[in-house]
């Protein structure tokens, strides 16, 4: 059998594996993956795809996104025949404790992505190419399939720029152009040569397929792909929704709909003969070798106790001392390295850096990405600007990430800037993500033990960065955890504590000193870690002191006051709170932190309110 006749034949029984797959979920979206079958198998079958069936984690397997998650009936049906999976497996697609699911997640060994939200795919991929050309130096290629309607997604172009400005030649994006969405068309349907002027506008290599169902024509897309030396390459195919059922063919409203039994019988004929015992080889991935990188040693910086410095100076200067502690680390951020000073780990790690210009959702994605190679990806951009890109953060929770999200700018101390600027709502966007830790340190020395906790954590992490200088609160030989805090007043006098975090922490020993004045003693605890939280030492708080007043740099909704009470709330005690309550403006930090009721003039005021109710 020649190698198009067997493709022919392979293409048959992946949609058989597809439409009785969703038939007997009884839902999914078959339409979606009959679009792109021969576009897919002709990948994997022709000797173009090469991977370790075997080992799915092997470092130089070629890797294969479908970022269109919802096609996962023809992403599944590929691996059956392929021999990854038994083809029975199949039938427990979208079943409770199958590793089939509706969309790929990390429980389907295969994967290389959690994808489903679209738009995103590309972007991981992007992480998977940056790995293999600049780090890891391996020759395996990255595929990505997209659909049509996802180019309609703002994060698409994000990846389609970077992936031209880093030259990624190992990147292969796989255009389904099968011309119709959920509701109707797509903007540009069939309009293949406009999507080409899109993408050759943005630098990439544009491969045009008239008709993707056309074997010799996509073989030779391919194959032309191989040969391109210096920009990513796109194959942009025409294909027809619903191919192979003639009743779904290319219609309108079939979108996430699946054949009844009765139905199943009637279409399977449309498919031809179908030999169920067929199986497609893949290619094995080139034997290599990378060194390994050995872990080597660092020092503390040694911060003077009588210093006055930034956290998000302290950030930059903790990356550089790890760096050669953690050879996989790789440092992102989205055009402020100098605000948020991941700079200083750019200037002395350059290879290691990777400039992801202001496009924080394509960043995210690429994070991810890079956490599927087992680098440790540290990201840092604005708090604020964290937001728009938290469906990246939300779905890179399904994938076991690995990466450790940095916001500076936090809160109305940053000043001048203004509201737009202020992140206030990043904490309860953080505490929202599954498994995510939340640390926020207050001073230089407790930022470098941040960082270094962040890089020891599996999983991903959140640090709040404070941007105005501060001073050192900790000796050099301080430790940290994740899921401690620090009390930093405390005495048996103590009659209410107030728990602060980042500047709140200074304001709070501020209020310390006003109070003692007047012979009231307050216990002070920096709340280091937001997530998870300390219960013991504020258990320890309730039963010495007589209330908990909690001061934070952001909204009451979400944030720390929240996560206090939640962690206590089988707890009978009172817990107060100064947050943000009134929309910011530009000014002095001392004036915001005042104006919003966070200074230390309110803390004290509200200290000696509370202990009037007792």
């Amino acid at each position: 059998m020649d190698n198009i006749k067997k493709i022919e034949e392979i293409s048959k029984l992946i949609r058989y594996y597809i439409l009785s797959s969703t038939t007997e979920a009884t839902s999914g979206h078959p339409t979606s993956s009959l679009s792109a079958v021969e576009l897919m198998a002709t990948l994997m079958f022709t000797g173009i795809f090469r991977y370790k069936i075997e080992d799915p984690d092997y470092l130089n397997n070629d890797r294969l996104i479908f970022s269109k998650g919802h096609a996962t009936p023809l992403y599944y049906a590929l691996w059956a025949v392929a021999g990854g999976i038994n083809p029975s497996e199949l039938q427990s697609f979208r079943k409770f404790n199958s590793p089939l699911e509706g969309h790929p997640t990390s429980n389907f060994k295969f994967a290389d992505a959690a994808t489903g939200s679209l738009g995103q795919g590309l972007g991981v991929g992007v992480g998977l190419a940056l790995n293999a050309k600049y780090i890891d130096k391996l020759p395996y290629k990255t595929y990505v399939l997209i659909g049509d309607g996802e180019t309609e997604e703002g994060s698409i172009w994000e990846s389609v720029n970077i992936a031209s400005h880093y030259k990624l030649n190992n990147l292969v994006a796989v255009l389904d152009v099968n011309r119709l969405e959920e509701v109707g068309t797509t903007v540009l349907e069939w309009d293949l040569q406009t999507y080409k002027a899109r993408f050759e506008s943005f630098g990439w290599h544009t491969i045009v397929v008239e008709d993707g169902h056309n074997i010799e024509q996509v073989v030779a897309a391919y194959s032309d792909a191989t040969k391109v030396e210096d920009k990513p390459v796109i194959i942009i195919a025409k294909t027809v929704k619903g191919k192979g059922v003639k009743h779904w063919e290319n219609q309108i409203g079939w979108h996430a709909k699946v054949l009844k039994p009765d139905e199943l019988e009637k279409a399977i004929p449309e498919l031809g003969k179908i030999d169920f015992n067929l199986t497609g080889e893949v290619a094995h991935a080139e034997e290599v070798s990378i060194e390994t990188k050995q872990e080597g040693s660092f020092n503390w910086t040694n911060y003077s106790e009588n210093a006055v410095i930034a956290p998000r100076q302290a950030y930059g200067n903790a990356l550089a001392a790890l760096a050669e502690k953690y050879p996989n680390m790789v440092v992102l951020d989205a055009a402020l390295k100098n605000s948020t000073h991941a700079k200083t780990f750019a200037e002395k790690y350059p290879d290691r850096y990777f400039e992801m210009f202001i496009a924080e959702q394509n960043m995210v994605s690429t994070a991810q990405g890079l956490s599927r190679v087992k680098k440790i990806p540290f990201i840092s951009t604005f708090a604020a600007f964290f937001t728009r890109a938290f469906d990246q953060i939300r779905m890179s929770q399904y994938f076991d990430s690995n990466i450790k999200f940095v916001g500076s700018h936090v809160g109305t101390s940053i000043g001048m800037d203004g509201p737009s600027q202020m992140g206030l709502e990043d904490i309860a966007m953080f505490r929202s993500i599954q498994n995510c830790a939340i640390l926020y340190p207050s001073d230089a020395v407790s930022m470098e033990r941040a960082v270094y906790l962040a890089a020891e954590t599996q999983g991903n992490v959140y640090i709040r960065s404070t941007r105005p200088e501060v001073p050192i609160l900790y000796s050099s030989e301080e430790t940290f955890k994740v899921g401690g805090s620090k009390i930093v007043r405390e005495s048996v006098y103590d009659s209410l504590t107030v728990v602060g975090a980042g500047v709140t922490v200074h304001e709070a020993i501020k209020a310390y000193d006003v109070l003692r004045q007047k012979n009231i003693v307050i216990r002070v605890v920096d709340l280091f870690s937001i997530k998870p939280i300390d219960y013991a030492t504020l258990n320890k708080c309730i039963r010495e002191t007589k209330a908990i007043l909690v001061v934070e740099d952001h909204y009451a909704e979400g944030g720390i006051t929240e996560a206090i009470r939640t962690e206590l709330a089988n707890v009978k005690t009172k817990i107060f709170s100064l947050s943000i309550n009134k929309t910011p403006r530009s000014g002095k930090p001392e004036e915001l932190l005042d104006y919003e009721e966070i200074s230390a003039k309110h803390i004290a005021a509200k200290v000696t309110e509370i202990l009037n109710m007792f």
